[in-house]
């Protein structure tokens, strides 16, 4: 060590060692204030002929994570170099192909990744150099990524240095987004896996993180996205529930049609769209407040799985990590009877109230005559509830709070239309005692 042993941001660290061919060689650690590290490489020749060195690198990992292959996310090998863009190999596909050779490349980086951590190198020399991604069986069983540079010479009595920046850390959305911008790193935000649908899931991320500097808490940040998401969709919402209100006030006429064409069901199809077109109903509309919900569901549920910034993320009360599920159950009378329950019997508050808000939203309209269509509208909410409850409790939070959103916004809506409320008639008509067929 020459000098200064203790590495800080603001005292590099040098190492040297000179061998009998007259090459000194002296590598010096620097790291910033978060997660990027420099690795900066000298090598001075003090012989008498000239010499050539190649700068490598590597990313070595010798296990796996217990859960590596699950479809959310990547975990493996990942990289940016050359013209291929983005590389994502998984461990099991690496360990069956023993290794990807990509073409070679003047920029880019790779490394390996997990859920919330990752290591990569990024050669900053511009220099040419070959990345490789690979596994190796030898005695111990290790996944690599690596790069090597073209060979440089070193003239008697010169010298040469080359630098090679390595991040190791967490993967904050902030930080990662900084190096990439302040160290001209091509596409190193991807090293966060913000999946196929990005244009929705990273503007999710931002909108919720900007709603958690003003509120304080992602719980609540995630209820006042909602809100926002609720207001942005509200024209096509509008238009859904005002397409079904209307349904309702035809009901009568499309009973009708059903009865007169009850055994040609050609007829009673062009019978109902010709009253579709009179009443200027769109029989598909009603499906928008589920179909707007699916890929932001889905964005969600991405943002509170990958994002570090929602890992161990508080609500209020029991939810003290909005990332993984409700961890109370109403088959132990939530914590009240100390025994151990397994996962599909772990029915937490959050879930019931997910459950409850959406059989709540399905009784807002009238029970389907078909009976299949029946059975399905009555024990949809039971079947979500299971579902919803091993989710991240965020999600859940979210699916419920939404829910009850939609339900005073059809209520509003349905209203004005002079349509008629069905939520407490079909209340009142499951608790009703059914007449026996001999009355």
């Amino acid at each position: 060590v020459d000098g200064n042993a203790t590495l800080t941001p603001a005292t590099p660290v040098t190492l040297s060692f000179t061998n009998d061919k007259g090459l000194t060689f002296k590598r010096t650690f620097s790291v910033d204030s978060d997660y990027m590290f420099t690795v900066s490489d000298t090598v001075q020749n003090s012989g008498s002929t000239p010499i050539t060195l190649s700068n490598y690198g590597r990313v070595t990992r010798f296990d796996k994570p217990a859960v590596a292959s699950i479809y959310v996310l990547h975990e493996g090998l990942i990289g940016v170099t050359g013209t291929e863009g983005l590389q994502e190999h998984k461990y099991a596909a690496v360990e069956e192909d023993k290794q990807y050779t990509p073409g070679k490349s003047t920029d880019g980086w790779l490394g390996i990744t997990d859920k919330y951590w990752a290591v990569t190198l990024v050669p900053t020399e511009k220099q040419p150099f070959q990345p490789r991604y690979a596994y190796f069986d030898d005695g111990r069983p290790r996944y690599q990524a690596d790069f090597l540079t073209d060979p440089i010479t070193v003239d008697a009595g010169q010298s040469a240095t080359v630098e090679t920046e390595i991040f190791a850390g967490a993967k904050e959305v902030a930080k990662v987004n900084a190096y990439a911008e302040d160290r001209h790193i091509r596409l190193f935000d991807r090293l966060i896996d913000w999946g196929w649908f990005i244009w929705i899931t990273k503007p999710m991320f931002y909108l919720i993180d900007t709603m958690y500097k003003f509120f304080g808490n992602f719980g609540l940040a995630i209820l006042a996205t909602t809100v926002v998401v609720k207001a942005v969709f509200y024209p096509l919402a509008n238009k859904s529930y005002a397409s079904m209100a209307n349904m309702k006030k035809v009901q009568p006429k499309m009973l009708e049609i059903r009865e007169k064409y009850a055994d040609d069901k050609m007829k009673q199809q062009q019978a109902m769209m010709e009253l579709y077109k009179t009443e200027k109903i769109n029989p598909l509309a009603g499906c928008w407040p589920v179909a707007l919900q699916i890929p932001v569901f889905f964005a969600l549920y991405k943002v509170l799985y990958i994002t570090i910034e929602m890992r161990h993320a508080p609500f209020f009360g029991w939810i003290q990590d909005l990332a993984a599920p409700d961890p109370t159950s109403i088959f132990n009378l939530f914590g009240l009877i100390p025994i151990a329950l397994p996962d599909m019997l772990m029915i937490g508050v959050w879930p019931l109230i997910m459950g409850l808000t959406m059989f709540l939203q399905m009784r807002m309209n009238p029970t389907p005559p078909d009976p299949t269509q029946a059975m399905i509208f009555t024990w949809m909410p039971v079947v979500f509830t299971f579902m919803m409850a091993g989710f991240p409790a965020g999600l859940v939070i979210y699916w419920a709070w939404n829910n009850l959103l939609s339900i005073i916004q059809q209520g509003v809506i349905m209203k004005r239309q002079g349509a008629k409320i069905e939520l407490w008639d079909n209340l009142v008509a499951l608790f009703r005692k059914k007449p026996s067929p001999a009355e």
